[in-house]
């Protein structure tokens, strides 16, 4: 029986994960992030995705039956990808972008294990309500802004701004479950759906 990790201490992966009965251990993985020149945004996010799974990987024993999970979410506005918002400024300026318009996000999973590496990814249409400036400063003061893509987290007080989403909602939260699914089944992972 093979060992899961999942390459990340997002909270939110972790929780998504727990939800459908996974069995795994978490790796803490050092990637860098900065888009690359001309990089479309799905590219980007299933280029992370996998990185952060081989790096997970090859911080564990080699020779060993690991397998591991990566993912990473963007938030694309016309075209451009917003990540997570370096101060108050930032975080008000992706807001003030995202306000009363349709975003796009891109969710990406990966798994690997020695032999091989499997990659999914989603794209979910959202649409925001308008945002005063008065909304985009009080939800900043929640702290819930900080260390999410494009600045807000539709699974907490960020759900309120959310006017409709077509798409995987667990993908907009950080990682694809109908996806993840899939992907645990190729590398025959048991979840909630097997394990009775």
């Amino acid at each position: 029986m093979s060992s899961l990790y999942l390459a990340s201490t997002s909270p939110r992966r972790k929780e998504l994960l727990q939800q459908i009965g996974v069995s795994f251990d978490v790796l803490s993985v050092d990637v860098d992030e900065t888009p690359l020149l001309q990089e479309s945004p799905a590219d980007y996010v299933q280029r992370l995705a996998l990185q952060k799974a081989w790096a997970g990987l090859g911080s564990l024993e080699a020779g060993e039956d690991n397998l591991v999970l990566g993912g990473d979410t963007a938030v694309v506005c016309d075209g451009q990808i917003f990540g997570k918002p370096v101060n108050r400024e930032d975080a008000l300026t992706m807001l003030e972008r995202l306000s009363g318009r349709m975003h796009q996000v891109y969710s990406a999973v990966s798994l690997v294990n020695n032999e091989r590496h499997e990659v999914r990814l989603t794209v979910t249409q959202v649409a925001f309500m308008d945002l005063s400036v008065r909304q985009r400063e009080r939800y900043w003061d929640t702290g819930e802004p900080r260390g999410k893509a494009g600045a807000y987290a539709i699974q907490g007080f960020g759900a309120v701004f959310v006017k409709s989403i077509e798409g995987s909602y667990s993908g907009v939260v950080g990682m694809p479950l109908v996806e993840t699914a899939e992907l645990l089944n190729c590398f025959n992972v048991p979840f909630w759906e097997q394990s009775q």
